[in-house]
């Protein structure tokens, strides 16, 4: 900065002369420095610039203490100039051989024969040995005396003496009578005077000598300037010459360059100048004044610290002042920035002055650093930092970009900007989302800030563009994308129509996303419906089972789901699944209890084929037909049981409406939706189980047939015995076979574990029983009508099952009367219970009324005495279910164990001589539902009376071509003829 305000001012001549007394005072060590407050201010640092020194190596110093003993003195100074490059304070290891130079230098520099050049490097050298030139001070001061010698070259000596420091001061008023003597060469005497100011308190005596020095006007400036400086670096000996030294400041006659040293002289007298600091103000003031003084002014009024700090608006105003040169300008932001919190009013104006550019690189580097003084600056003002980046030279800019990472404190923010701007040495190759967005959402916080950095924001325009192209945006990025895009397109940069084809291509998967989004959020509430929907009938009324709000709320795919997953069907009937298997009994069905070895005829196998085997589960259309009590409806309370499926269970005689409705009646509400629950049935969804259609009417059957075609899709197993019938074309037909010789044993061992833990024969005794009981009912003694007749009993499931219960007692089975015995048996230990016969007649009636109203629950308010002694475990007859009603109160229904039981007991009234009884063998010839009843009145009517009976029902079949009853009682009756 100094020496761009002396071009604009002084001579060539002028120029010359302070540019070398720069260079003198630099080449001193502590001097340039230290005089010129260089680390302090900053203030010659950016003008003039030093040749780094060097570490030596012992090889080097060697070769140059061998090239000082050569003949040629030319090739001494050589070495001796080459000595001055080198840093040899920390040298310890080579002190010897910089002793044998300091002693060769000493003997070039008092030869007067040798050339004053080679002279001056001895003289330089001496100068950069420190200790070891100094047992030569007196040799270098009485060269400096020599007044023979070129002044160059006595200079040189002084500089010398000046880095010698304690060795020098015995001779400080040799010194000092150098600086007095007129006669020598004034930048001899200027060098003694910075000499003298380097050693400290020892020179206080001649403060005022070079007080005098630097009044004397005869003398050239730039001499003059040295002796100034060197009075600045006195510090406290100055003090008391202070009022001199502004007088001499004030004085216009000087030149300007010297009075601006005077004003660094000032400034470093700290408190001791405080009283003329208004003067030092009016002085900066003075536009008259040169600008060279008025810059030394604010440059000293800066470094004055906390006295200065009263007078911080005034150097403010000098830094508004646009009507000041802007080289003073600078040095007052520089002084304001020296101030620190003091000037923070005023941190505007500097960052204003520095949009300006109307100073050079080094002033606004000064500028710059002096905002970070005063605080740390924000994003806004950090892009005004950036901004200088791209006006700096080559070698400038790198101080630029460190400095906008050192004022921004090194933020992430900071960080970021520097990796994208101000001409970074590589752009990020790759960038992840986050760190797009985050980058785009800073460039979008400072593109305001930068306006009027024209280079700035280009730059920032282009590396938006590049950042979005770098990036897979999602697309809620859309409203950033959307701000830069709107930035760009207003300010006119081509960049925006990057950014809009970005956005193009984002809108088309933000549309997407959206659907995408609206899909999940639809799909997501009605799965919060589903897994809400068992508990709350509100939920299954209004969302599932109204077929509109299904329709329109569930915009077509719901149903579809519905219909088609296996989870969602199961939710949707979970409420219901109690009603669904309600008709199975499943409460005391034990799937354990179950034989699984009965074999079925499978259509196109030859050999009979394990029931568990052929059906292990509900799939397609089958038709288990087979005799009462060989298994069909414990199959399939089975197959239920055991099935993972959703499935419903009908008796045959609840399909009289139509199976549609069997199952609509099992459902509530909404849920009775007929065509979901078609399009549930079609899609086999639903598993169907049919039991008992040899019980229902003719025409129930052929709704059942009807629907069972319609459905061909669906899983649907139907039971019947053998009858006349056209079944549906779509089923196949399975054949439950009667239980073969060697498993009739096996499945009375089986049925251990199910008998009354009171039995009175049991473990080994019950095996031995059956083993023994079957020889003797099997015995090859018996007529084969006979056998053949015993064999079918004991063939039958349901009949061995009371075998079992019988023999667990100790009781030996009348098998042609099966029912009978065990009735007996029952009746006798109700006789001995209750004190009072077993009500068989008025039990029987009610049991004929249930049938015929198509009850199933038997009336236990009135019989209550009755069910518990059928129930008991020796007899099982009927079986019990529980369950808590709307209210939570307990519940209970009996039940007949089978089909065969309760024939049993209606068959009572039947019997008998009574018109009743005979019309009712007339009445009910076509009502399936007492089929079983007639298959017993084959054994049980006498002979003539089974003959008669016979003989009606072969009539009424051909009559109405229905064979059901009439074929299987011939078969019945023709053993006993």
């Amino acid at each position: 900065m100094y020496l761009h305000i002396i071009k604009k001012r002084s001579s060539p001549f002028f120029l010359f002369t302070f540019i070398l007394l720069l260079t003198l005072l630099l080449a001193l060590p502590g001097v340039s420095t230290k005089v010129l407050g260089i680390n302090r201010n900053n203030t010659l640092v950016s003008s003039v610039k030093r040749q780094p020194k060097l570490k030596p190596e012992a090889w080097q110093i060697n070769g140059i203490v061998v090239a000082l003993h050569d003949g040629y003195n030319e090739v001494k100074g050589s070495a001796l100039d080459k000595l001055v490059q080198y840093d040899l304070k920390d040298s310890k290891s080579l002190r010897k051989k910089l002793e044998d130079i300091a002693q060769e230098a000493a003997k070039i520099l008092k030869d007067k024969t040798v050339e004053s050049t080679v002279r001056y490097n001895a003289a330089s050298a001496l100068a950069n040995l420190g200790e070891a030139a100094k047992p030569y001070v007196k040799d270098i001061l009485d060269f400096l005396k020599d007044k023979t010698v070129e002044s160059t070259v006595r200079e040189n000596a002084a500089s010398a003496l000046a880095n010698l420091g304690e060795a020098a001061k015995p001779y400080v008023k040799d010194i000092a009578d150098i600086l007095k003597d007129k006669t020598v060469d004034p930048s001899v005497r200027s060098s003694a005077a910075s000499a003298l100011a380097n050693l400290g308190e020892a020179a206080k005596p001649y403060v005022k000598d070079i007080l005098d020095f630097l009044k004397d006007k005869s003398v050239d400036p730039s001499v003059r300037s040295s002796a100034a400086l060197a009075l600045a670096n006195l510090g406290e000996a100055a003090k008391p010459y202070v009022k001199d030294i502004l007088d001499f400041l004030k004085d216009k006659s000087v030149d300007p360059s010297v009075r601006s040293i005077a004003a660094q002289a000032l400034a470093n007298l700290g408190d001791a100048a405080k009283p003329y600091f208004k003067d030092m103000l009016d002085i900066l003031k003075d536009k008259t004044v040169d600008s060279i003084v008025r810059f030394g002014v604010a440059d000293a009024l800066g470094n004055l610290g906390e006295a200065a700090k009263s007078y911080v608006k005034d150097i403010a105003d000098i830094l508004k002042d646009k009507t000041v040169e802007s080289s003073v300008r600078s040095v007052a932001a520089q002084a304001l920035g020296n101030l620190g919190e003091a000037a923070k009013p005023y941190f505007k104006d500097i960052l204003d002055f520095l949009k300006e550019k109307t100073v050079n690189n080094d002033g606004r580097y000064r500028v710059a650093s002096a905002l970070g003084k005063i605080e740390q600056l924000n994003l806004n003002n950090i892009v005004v930092i950036l901004d200088s980046i791209y006006d700096a030279g080559q070698s400038e800019f790198a101080q630029w970009r460190f400095l906008t990472y050192f004022l921004g404190g090194g933020t992430d923010e900071v960080k970021t900007l520097l990796k994208w701007l101000g001409r970074p040495k590589a752009i990020p190759a790759q960038l992840s989302h986050d760190q797009g967005d985050k980058t785009l959402k800073l460039f979008a916080q400072v593109w305001e800030p930068s306006q009027g950095l024209a280079r700035l924001r280009e730059d920032l325009a282009k590396q938006i563009a590049i950042v979005a192209r770098k990036v897979s945006w999602r697309p809620q990025d859309i409203v950033i994308l959307e701000t830069h895009h709107n930035t760009l397109k207003k300010a006119k940069y081509n960049e925006a129509d990057s950014l809009q084809s970005v956005i193009v291509n984002l809108k088309t998967w933000q549309w997407l996303f959206n659907a995408r989004t609206t899909i999940l959020i639809h799909a997501a509430f009605w799965l919060v419906l589903i897994f809400a929907y068992p508990k709350f009938p509100q939920v299954q009324a209004i969302f599932f089972w109204n077929p509109w709000v299904r329709r329109i709320l569930g915009v077509g795919y719901v149903g579809l789901i519905l219909t088609w997953v296996p989870f969602f069907r199961e939710k949707l009937f979970e409420p219901f699944k109690p009603s669904l298997l309600a008709d199975a009994g499943l409460d005391n069905f034990n799937p354990e209890a179950y034989f699984p070895n009965s074999k079925v005829k499978v259509p196109g196998v030859d050999e009979p084929v394990p029931i568990t085997q052929a059906l292990p589960s509900i799939k397609g259309q089958v038709i288990l037909e087979g005799d009462s009590g060989l298994g069909k409806s414990m199959f399939l309370r089975y197959l239920v049981k055991t099935s993972g499926r959703l499935v419903v269970y009908l008796p045959a005689h609840k399909c009289d409406k139509g199976v549609i409705e069997a199952i609509q009646a099992k459902l509530h509400g909404q849920a009775q939706d007929a065509d979901f629950l078609k399009n549930l049935i079609y899609s086999g969804a639903l598993d169907i189980c049919i039991d008992g259609l040899n019980e229902v009417t003719a025409d129930t059957r052929a709704k059942i047939c009807q629907f069972a075609e319609s459905y061909f899709r669906g899983n649907i197993i139907m039971t019947t015995q053998p009858l006349e019938w056209t079944p549906p074309s779509t089923a196949k037909i399975y054949k439950l076979l009667p239980l073969e010789e060697p498993q009739i044993q096996q499945f009375l061992i089986s049925r251990q574990p199910r008998l009354p833990k009171n039995a009175k024969v049991q473990g080994t005794d019950y095996e031995q029983a059956t083993a023994s009981f079957l020889t003797k009912a099997l015995s090859n003694q018996q007529s084969p009508q006979e056998l053949s007749a015993i064999e079918k009993v004991l063939s039958n499931p349901m009949d061995l099952t009371v075998v079992a219960l019988m023999l667990s007692q100790g009781e030996y089975p009348d098998l042609f009367h099966l029912q009978q015995h065990q009735y007996q048996l029952m009746a006798a230990e109700y006789l001995q219970e209750w004190n009072q016969e077993f009500p068989l007649k008025k039990f029987s009636d009610a049991v004929y009324q249930m049938r015929l109203k198509d009850e199933q629950a038997l009336p236990a308010d009135e019989f209550y005495q009755v069910l518990q002694s059928l129930e008991d475990d020796k007899y099982k007859m009927v079986v019990s279910r529980q369950w808590q009603d709307e209210k939570g109160e307990a519940k209970r229904e009996w039940y007949f164990r089978h089909d065969k039981i309760m024939d049993f007991f209606l068959v009572q009234n039947f019997l008998g001589e009574s018109e009743e009884a005979k019309n009712r063998l007339i009445d009910h010839m076509d009502d399936p539902r007492f089929r079983g009843v007639y298959f017993l009145l084959a054994t049980l009517l006498p002979l003539d009376a089974a003959t008669e009976l016979k003989e009606k029902l072969v009539q009424y079949a051909a009559d109405t071509k229905d064979h059901t009853v009439s074929d299987t009682f011939v078969q019945l009756l023709r053993p006993r003829a």
